[in-house]
């Protein structure tokens, strides 16, 4: 009989957002595949579990999947954790998840944190109806040009941004999204958790001071 992939939420920085039941599970499972050991070593640490571990992100996915459906298949549980918050939201994950589907393996979430969630919860705007557009790309023209589409849509949008491209990206939002208040939410669950609420221009003038 084939065994079961989780996918484990994690907490987005505080070790105590993680639910009693993720914690079962990542005790259970015959192997975590991990977007990094490092980082989700510091969670099983913390909770004194020493389940075995193997790293699987987005630059080793396609070469990993095959060997770990072969262990579901087999019989063995494998949980799939990111290093922050739901597997797959933005994280790697997809390959493994489509190929155990296909296989007919079974597939049970453990939900549990989610930055994007708890930034819109706690932003001060509409958290109905919202659109999640996750990491916005890298590259200035293709930034822009998303954006430009995103602003189409009359709702709230929640997109995720890497801290060296953020002042770049407010910019762009400012022209492309003008007259819309901004929230800009970081370091959430940790100790220099903060949001920045205002425009765009007015948060990035904030960053630069």
């Amino acid at each position: 009989m084939a065994g079961t992939l989780y996918l484990v939420a994690t907490p987005i920085g505080n070790l105590e957002d993680v639910s009693r039941r993720a914690v079962r599970i990542l005790g259970e499972v015959d192997l975590i595949a991990c977007e990094d050991t490092r980082q989700t070593r510091k969670l099983l640490e913390h909770y004194g579990i020493r389940t075995p571990t193997l790293s699987y992100h987005e630059h080793n996915e396609a070469r990993r999947t095959p060997a770990l459906i072969e262990k579901l298949a087999a019989g063995a549980s494998v949980a799939l954790v990111s290093d922050a918050g739901m597997p797959l939201v933005s994280d790697p994950g997809f390959v493994l998840l489509k190929t155990a589907i296909e296989q007919g393996i079974r597939v049970v979430p453990i939900p549990g944190p989610s930055a994007a969630i708890a930034a819109l919860a706690a932003s001060g705007l509409p958290a109905e109806p919202f659109y999640f557009a996750g990491f916005l790309p890298a590259k200035a023209g293709e930034r822009r040009r998303a954006l430009e589409k995103l602003a189409a849509l009359e709702c709230t949008l929640v997109l995720f941004e890497a801290p060296h491209r953020i002042r770049d990206t407010l910019a762009d939002v400012e022209t492309a999204l003008a007259g819309r208040p901004v929230v800009l939410a970081r370091e959430l669950t940790k100790i220099h958790e903060e949001f920045l609420r205002g425009t765009a221009s007015s948060i990035r003038a904030n960053l630069e001071a």
